[in-house]
């Protein structure tokens, strides 16, 4: 199936990993703290790297705002360095259990590895952010497509996450000017792939949903959603990887230079 931009109005947009390097990003920031390790215990960034991904998984599935965070779409590694900044209960609740959450992250990470240390466990909670707030990667092809894209249609970010973390990302990467409008589903208490965040994000660029496309890297979030939602939608598949789970994209782009071509940009 093919799109035409014939009838289009707006283009939304996904952030992370369709935007800007997520994973790879908070991969770099662990290795990167996992190496103090390595200095003071000998232990492999690579072995605790993968350690740690386990323990703040498992804790981050006992967050008492658990509901919330699934809903919003917050993963444990950026539960990591977020701060969970703003007036809403869930987001007060998390802000006064994060700390303890990444300490305790990395202490049983740590102990894994036969090292029983609450100090370095803490040292490490708090170097960990550090390190990711460096890493505001924009792939090469965004911003002159985004250039040539904003010429053409009105342009919606369309994020899952917490509030002032996305936020940070996108003021890190320099690319929030771009946008119409901007939504971001902590603010509301449910994201992607919930049609409400569509229809949210549709009323706000003042189009309707065919006249509107999503582009984004998640089958599930991005593509499914948003064609539940009633709008068509293209997949970014960076790495080409496989088609899973029977959804079908309405167009498949290696990346945002594809699509322009794909709109004749």
């Amino acid at each position: 199936m093919t799109i035409s931009p014939d009838n289009l109005k707006a283009l939304i947009l996904d952030l992370d990993d369709t935007l800007v390097v997520e994973e790879a990003s908070a991969e770099a920031a662990l290795l990167q703290t996992c190496e103090l390790v390595r200095t003071r215990h000998g232990i492999e960034p690579r072995d605790l790297h993968a350690t740690i991904r386990q323990t703040c998984r498992r804790l981050w599935h006992q967050s008492p705002a658990r509901t919330y965070s699934v809903d919003i779409g917050v993963s444990s590694w950026e539960a990591l360095w977020a701060r969970f900044e703003g007036d809403n209960e869930n987001l007060r609740i998390l802000r006064d259990w994060a700390p303890c959450y990444r300490r305790d992250s990395w202490r049983e990470a740590l102990s894994l590895h036969g090292v029983n240390d609450d100090e370095f466990a803490l040292e490490l909670a708090e170097t960990f952010p550090n390190h990711r707030r460096r890493l505001h990667i924009v792939y090469d092809d965004v911003r002159p497509a985004l250039d040539r894209l904003g010429q053409r249609f009105h342009l919606g970010l369309l994020t899952n996450g917490a509030p002032d973390l996305q936020r940070e990302k996108i003021a890190g990467a320099g690319i929030g000017g771009y946008f119409d409008e901007i939504v971001v589903s902590g603010d509301l208490g449910f994201g992607k792939p919930d049609p409400r965040i569509y229809r949210v994000i549709l009323s706000r660029l003042d189009a309707a949903s065919d006249e509107a496309i999503m582009v984004g890297n998640s089958l599930q979030s991005d593509i499914q959603g948003a064609q539940q939602a009633g709008l068509k939608a293209v997949w970014v598949n960076r790495a080409g990887a496989p088609r899973e789970d029977g959804i079908i994209p309405d167009c498949e782009v290696a990346n945002l230079g594809g699509l322009t071509r794909l709109l004749d940009c």
